[in-house]
């Protein structure tokens, strides 16, 4: 078959438009990919390795524009982090404790990850002063999740609306250890607290509803922290006061960016894709299991244990899915991928119902109303939930313009339902998809033909 005909238009104002063309004769997908590196992973390994002591090896990092916001914060506090433009990232940590006053405002740029973490760091430095910024979406995105546990220990963090919104400014202090019981499953603000504790006297516990996903606990384990789980109720103590040490850390493909490829073969007929070395730690699965629901043929190969996260080959092939409800406690598991498990669910038999996902409106982009706005945009069902989406598949797509807000997982979300759209698709502001996956739009056309 024909494939699409993909271009890429950069406009005046340096923002790029995706424009895909569904030729007369449909596409099919075909190839084997290489997703990049987890970008939650990304993070923490350069976190903890500018906070430990001796040096951080790091294969596989993403190199994106989230973790370049990291390294360059933590640059800024006195750590020597290498160019993050190789497959291999070197970190020299200054230990525990000793983070540098910076001279200058932090700038965590869009990366939410790199704020909230690191703002459970910041307030535990004691006499040191810091001023935490970023662009125009994380300025307007909850800091207060983080903010009142850390206020709960001790911490002195003054804000925008009382602290909730950021340019944030920190004096750090001598915390004091908390049993901090979270309304929400999230991985940020659990980790947030627990690297609070590391420079805490005490033990430091955070209890959540629900399981988030665990790599801070496993690569604080590994670092050499003190940190104990109770899975029965959901809650992880971390001991403060233990030296961290550098460790050589193998960053796993996303499974997040592997999701827009298992939907694209899951919906595009005739489709067979491999994608390699990807996560498959139990916290991130949640979009296996949906997909699963749904009827997707996805398999996995080769499972492996990779610097002690598990890591497998999927290969998924096109499918004809069927509706299903997706809520309760597997929503903290596939939170980031609802924007492209709603274009599966717009190819899907019957009604999809997404609930319990109100985080979904506070993330890059409203999620829930820019997914429901486009996607009808192109003909879809969509009907907004306060706390998800209502989506009546089978009914045709058609090319039109859409918007990705500036937000990467909407971009990428928007190629893959063009796939299937009837004529010419234009994404604008595509350049977004770079935050987390800079070769989305060669990736793209590498499996197109």
């Amino acid at each position: 078959m024909s494939a699409s005909v993909i271009t890429l238009e950069t406009k005046e104002n340096f923002s790029q438009n995706l424009v895909i063309q569904q030729p007369p004769n449909g596409i099919s997908l075909q190839g084997q990919i290489r997703v990049p590196g987890d970008k939650s992973i990304s993070h923490r390994a350069l976190m903890l390795g500018a906070i430990a002591q001796g040096e951080t090896e790091i294969q596989g990092l993403l190199l994106g524009e989230d973790p370049q916001s990291t390294a360059s914060c933590f640059q800024g506090m006195g750590a020597s982090i290498s160019e993050l433009n190789t497959d291999l990232v070197r970190v020299q940590g200054i230990g525990l404790g000793n983070l540098q006053e910076p001279l200058d405002v932090l700038n965590a740029g869009n990366s939410g990850t790199t704020m909230r973490l690191m703002l459970g760091l910041l307030a535990s430095h004691p006499g040191r002063f810091f001023t935490v910024t970023g662009d125009n979406s994380l300025r307007s995105r909850p800091m207060s999740r983080v903010v009142k546990p850390l206020q709960q220990m001790g911490a002195e963090i003054w804000g925008r609306k009382g602290g909730s919104l950021a340019p944030l400014a920190i004096q750090g202090k001598s915390l004091q250890p908390t049993h901090y019981h979270s309304p929400i499953a999230s991985a940020q603000v659990k980790s947030c607290v627990l690297l609070a504790g590391l420079l805490t006297e005490g033990k430091t516990t955070v209890t959540e509803p629900a399981l988030s996903r665990d790599h801070s606990e496993r690569m604080l384990k590994a670092f050499g922290a003190e940190l104990t789980t109770d899975p029965e109720t959901n809650s992880v103590t971390v001991t403060g006061g233990n030296q961290l040490y550098g460790q050589k850390v193998v960053v796993p493909g996303d499974i997040s960016s592997a999701a827009f490829w298992l939907v694209a073969g899951a919906i595009v007929p005739g489709s067979e894709i491999s994608i390699t070395n990807v996560g498959i730690n139990p916290t991130r699965t949640g979009i296996l299991e949906a997909l699963e629901m749904m009827g997707a043929d996805i398999q996995k190969e080769n499972e492996r244990e990779v610097a002690g996260e598990p890591v497998a080959d999927l290969r998924v092939r096109h499918s004809h899915l069927q509706s299903c409800t997706i809520s309760g406690e597997i929503i903290p598991r596939l939170i980031d991928e609802i924007p492209i498990l709603a274009v599966a669910a717009v190819f899907a038999e019957g009604t999809t119902v997404i609930k319990d996902a109100a985080e979904l409106r506070v993330k890059e982009s409203d999620r829930i109303a820019v997914m429901a706005q486009q996607l009808n945009q192109m003909g879809a069902k969509v009907t907004e939930l306060d706390d998800g989406m209502e989506i009546t598949g089978g009914t045709p797509l058609r090319g039109t313009d859409v918007d990705s807000y500036t937000d990467h997982r909407i971009a990428m979300s928007l190629a893959i339902a063009a796939l299937n759209a009837q004529g010419e698709t234009t994404i604008h502001r595509a350049e977004a998809a770079s935050i987390s996956y800079p070769d989305f739009t060669n990736t793209l056309a590498q499996i197109c033909g």
